[in-house]
Parts: structure tokens; sequence; C-alpha cells
């Protein structure tokens, strides 16, 4: 059974940074895709960053140039580096895990951290 287990969300002001960790257990590392997601309040959930296997990395617009996915194998752990926060990304951050290295279908979620940046 897999398990995502996200911390690190608190509150920091703009301009601050930030990293996030998701604790993964259960998961297949040789073929894998993993993400960040986020979702504010009366918002739809986005995507922010995605890493897979085949060493690929992925970012909104809106965030590319200040945060970075990385996968450290060994601990079994995803982050996320948040750098030059500003006040919308404000958000609960869900890490979510593909069955398979494609990146297709998200099957497994973590309950979620908050981060709220302040101005």
């Amino acid at each position: 059974q897999v398990q995502l287990v996200e911390s690190g969300g608190v509150s920091v002001q703009a301009g601050g940074s930030l990293r996030l960790s998701c604790a993964a257990s259960g998961y297949t590392y040789s073929n894998y895709c993993m993400g960040w997601f986020r979702q504010a309040p009366g918002k739809e959930r986005e995507e922010v960053a995605r890493i897979n296997s085949f060493g690929g990395t992925g970012y909104a617009d809106s965030v590319k140039g200040r945060f970075t996915i990385s996968l450290d194998n060994a601990k079994n752990t995803l982050y996320l580096q948040m750098n030059s926060l500003k006040p919308e990304d404000s958000a609960t951050y869900y890490c979510a895990a593909d069955s398979g290295p494609l990146c297709l279908h998200f099957t497994y979620w973590g309950q979620g951290t908050q981060v709220t940046v302040s101005s």
C-alpha cells in the first residue's frame, strides 16, 4: 500500500523560502512519476511540478525559476524547494504519485500541507 505524507508547510513572508517534504512508503521507484499540486480556497487544484524516472521535470509557468522538485531515492522522500515566495503561492500543497512513469494518472495522494505567504 502506497502512503504519502507531506510536511513542511508553514506561514512565511513574501520573498522567503520553504522546503516541502513528502515521505513515501510502499512506492516503486524503478518506474515512477511524482508531483506536487496545490489548491487555494475557491480555486481549482493545479499541478505545480513533476519528476519522473526518465529524469524529466516539469513546472507550472507560475513557479518556473522559483521552485525546484527533487527526489531522494535513498530516503524515499520527494521535495519541493520554494524560493521567492509570493502571496499567490498560498495554498494547500499535495504530494501525488502515478502508478507508472508517464504521469498520466496520479493514483496516490497525500493529505496536504498548508503554505501561507503573507505580504
